[in-house]
């Protein structure tokens, strides 16, 4: 039986300018088209999974803006549960600004707002009436380090799947480690985890028994267009990347957690969850914006 899926993290309002290159400090450039798309990771991972067949509970804090009201709207929407989304009187919704060049490379900064006040108190609340319909627990880094540590916690005493995105990059503390099932960094997230330069399969390969080490049980470190390296008890594969036109790199990531999400949940076995999550990747960076470029189930 198809399990639901439990996302706890960020929403913010992407504002994107697509230029020919990224500007050099002190820089500007003239020039480019312009989208307000709504994001955040922890959001952009609710609706990848929703999108792709996944019964998703999304648990996150927007501000009581305009931007915080359209995106519990494009929530519901997607049929996502929002009964855990709540609103914070004294913080705005979260915002990123990305320029995008033509080549699909992107330059982030982000300002967190009520995203840094979803609190392990928030996490547990929303968690304990929905326990039993849960299997699989999604976060990533955009909301406090505090919460992800509490809530990777509850999930390994209650025995469910927790992946962890460790993004944006962090070092993490020693405890979090084994209570993880999944670990997904992309090459810059695996080196600061580890210290090694993850360049193709080989490193990748060493990078992930490192972190395997520190006692996670599964691992997958994603390399772009090369594709993904999946480190388990009983596997060690790469999972190359269907060549496509790059359009927009956002979000890539993060459809491809929603997507490794909804395959598990629905009992797929580790190397066929990463083939499906690749192939949604794929399609997501022929795409501009970050969950208007999440594909649908049919399109897999």
């Amino acid at each position: 039986m198809k399990q639901k899926i439990f996302v706890a993290g960020s929403s913010n309002t992407d504002m994107v300018i697509r230029s020919t290159r990224l500007p050099l400090p002190g820089e500007t450039i003239i020039g480019g088209e312009f989208f307000m798309n709504p994001g955040g990771k922890g959001a952009n991972q609710a609706v990848a999974a929703a999108r792709l067949g996944g019964e998703v509970i999304f648990c996150c804090k927007l501000g009581r803006d305009i931007f915080g009201e359209s995106a519990i709207r494009q929530f519901e929407k997607e049929g996502i549960d929002t009964r855990f989304v709540s609103f914070d009187e004294s913080h705005p919704s979260g915002i990123a600004l990305i320029n995008v060049d033509e080549l699909g490379e992107n330059a982030i900064t982000v300002a967190s707002g009520a995203n840094e006040w979803l609190l392990p108190a928030d996490v547990s609340a929303a968690l304990q009436p929905v326990q039993e319909v849960v299997g699989i627990l999604l976060v990533q880094l955009e909301i406090p380090l505090l919460t992800v540590v509490h809530l990777a916690a509850m999930g390994a005493q209650q025995q469910k799947i927790v992946i962890l995105n460790p993004a944006p990059a962090q070092q993490l503390p020693p405890e979090l480690y084994p209570l993880l099932d999944w670990l997904t960094p992309n090459e810059t997230e695996a080196e600061i985890l580890t210290g090694i330069s993850v360049t193709g399969p080989e490193t990748a390969r060493a990078a992930a028994t490192k972190l395997r080490e520190k006692g996670v049980r599964q691992v997958i470190i994603t390399m772009g267009a090369m594709g993904a390296w999946i480190s388990a008890p009983d596997l060690e594969h790469f999972v190359p990347a269907q060549t496509v036109k790059a359009m927009d790199t956002t979000a890539a990531g993060d459809v491809f957690n929603g997507a490794l999400a909804v395959a598990l949940s629905e009992g797929k076995d580790p190397l066929t969850a990463v083939q499906f999550a690749s192939s949604a990747a794929t399609l997501s960076v022929t795409r501009m914006g970050a969950q208007a470029s999440a594909p649908y189930r049919h399109e897999i």
